[in-house]
């Protein structure tokens, strides 16, 4: 009877545990070292993009950040994914849709052209940004939660991933993130295919 019972004390346990998992994409320019235990990230100015996966369990964990731009402390109190940005650059970024690799080299409209124009710039202003719109305006030593699916796939800047296959017949969550500075190159391209001036940043 006592080893029921303490079977069922340990179900309740790590069922309770689990359901306040924090998951977490640490950002950062170089190698972030992370400690678990400490809940600290720590971080220099590298070389190159970076980012690490790291689950944490409580109802709320707060994270001390040490990083090129200074220290900070974040606090996650909602359950899922999130990012934590440490690098020096504004992070920006929003849900999208992959498909076929074939789909996704149609020849674009002009029309389509300057919506997505509008679309960037509006994120680089920090418009209509949020949760609700799946579209992310992520500041450096600050945390955002990104969705409560587990399974979402998140990609950092400067990842060349082009499709994304779904899981049990469904099409995959994704969230694409991108430095401000690749943005304003984006719609600078964009900009040119179209026959417009650069936009003055």
């Amino acid at each position: 009877m006592k080893s029921i019972l303490s079977i069922l004390i340990a179900v309740l346990f790590f069922t309770a545990c689990a359901s306040d998992q924090k998951r977490v994409v640490v950002f950062s320019k170089g190698t972030a070292e992370i400690n678990t235990e400490n809940k600290t990230i720590k971080a220099t100015d590298g070389a190159g993009h970076e980012d690490k996966t790291v689950d944490f369990v409580g109802k709320n964990v707060e994270l001390t950040l040490n990083t090129p731009a200074g220290d900070a402390k974040v606090t996650l109190t909602e359950n899922g994914y999130y990012i934590v940005n440490v690098k020096s650059d504004t992070i920006i970024g929003s849900q999208v849709n992959y498909t076929n690799p074939q789909l996704a080299n149609q020849v674009i409209t002009q029309e389509a052209l300057r919506f997505k124009i509008d679309s960037l710039e509006n994120l680089v202003a920090n418009k209509n940004v949020g949760k609700a719109n799946r579209n992310f305006f992520i500041l450096p030593n600050s945390a955002v939660h990104i969705t409560d699916n587990f399974d979402a796939i998140i990609i950092g800047p400067f990842h060349k991933m082009r499709s994304a296959e779904g899981k049990d017949g469904k099409a995959p969550e994704v969230y694409r993130f991108y430095s401000i500075k690749e943005i304003r190159e984006t719609i600078a391209k964009l900009q040119g295919m179209t026959g417009e001036e650069k936009t003055e940043e």
